[in-house]
């Protein structure tokens, strides 16, 4: 009897990895392929399309003909799946939605790892839409503005040499030249060379402060940035920052930022440590938030980092 399944019946069996394993006859029944079994199983029971898919959803077909297969995994956890086919990663799910301009709340600490209570950061700082647009732009900006320019070259009026001419014009079978400083000629001068000049290209100040505002709230989101109720360290010892720093998880380069002036200790204590940096609040920019993995701000940081964020662009 020919028994045509509809679409609506497929679908009802569930995801394919549920059911496909239905497919491992034993080899002592003799079968090659389950889906010859199949269809002789509902020919002999004589279900319409209809019965079969009532079946199929309340389970009664599989738990009937349980014994065609050598294994059956099923989504209730009947059996278990082998432990060593299982993924030992864990998946990072965000907890929030990023961009909602919403205040977050950040528990402060400091490098001996002692709770010093918690801070509320800016949503319009630390949580804005993430453009990477306007990073790359930021990023370009700062590139091309920090090159020196210093390069120069001497045109044929600048190069050291005599304005005789060589030879004269005509009669020797030689090529005629005016003077042995042109680039033709070994010492002479440097055609259409560079020239001191500046590379910084133009990019408005809204844009520059989005872009800040974009690396900021990255590193909240990536749980990279933390916050510190001070950067007093007892003593200038290099081994110190050394332990706080392995102490941090996932941590290979880490930029810490102050508000003020640079503490004297802190900067003996991390001026031979190539991955770790100190800024600050004024300095802070987005290449250097980039280029490391983790963000380290005291409060007094924040809250001038905040301070300039909300002052008026002046125009």
């Amino acid at each position: 009897m020919a028994l045509s399944i509809s679409r609506r019946a497929v679908q009802l069996l569930g995801p394919l990895s549920q059911w496909k394993c239905i497919g491992s006859v034993s080899a002592a029944n003799g079968s090659s392929h389950w889906a010859h079994d199949l269809r002789g199983l509902i020919s002999q029971q004589s279900l319409s399309t209809v019965e079969f898919s009532q079946s199929l959803r309340d389970g009664a077909f599989f738990s009937g003909h349980r014994r065609l297969s050598t294994s059956i995994l099923t989504p209730n956890g009947e059996a278990d799946f082998p432990s060593d086919l299982l993924s030992k990663k864990k998946v990072i799910v965000p907890d929030r939605e990023i961009g909602l301009y919403q205040d977050l709340v950040i528990p402060v600490t400091n490098f001996l790892s002692e709770e010093k209570g918690l801070m509320v950061l800016a949503g319009d700082v630390f949580d804005v839409p993430i453009r990477k647009d306007i990073v790359h732009r930021v990023v370009r900006w700062q590139l091309a503005k920090r090159q020196q320019g210093t390069h120069s070259t001497k045109t044929i009026s600048e190069v050291s040499g005599t304005g005789r001419k060589p030879w004269k014009q005509k009669g020797t079978g030689r090529a005629r030249h005016g003077s042995r400083r042109g680039p033709q000629f070994r010492g002479g001068a440097t055609m259409h060379g560079p020239k001191p000049r500046s590379h910084a290209i133009k990019l408005n100040k809204k844009v520059r402060r989005l872009g800040l505002k974009i690396a900021l709230t990255a590193r909240a989101a990536e749980g990279k940035l933390l916050i510190f109720d001070d950067m007093e360290i007892p003593t200038h010892k290099t081994k110190n920052v050394v332990n706080y720093v392995e102490q941090m998880e996932n941590t290979k380069k880490v930029l810490l930022v102050d508000g003020g002036p640079i503490n004297e200790k802190l900067k003996l204590a991390t001026q031979n440590l190539h991955y770790v940096n100190v800024l600050p609040s004024i300095g802070l920019n987005v290449y250097s938030i980039l280029l490391h993995d983790t963000l380290v701000m005291s409060r007094d940081a924040v809250n001038r980092i905040v301070e300039r964020m909300h002052t008026p662009i002046n125009r």
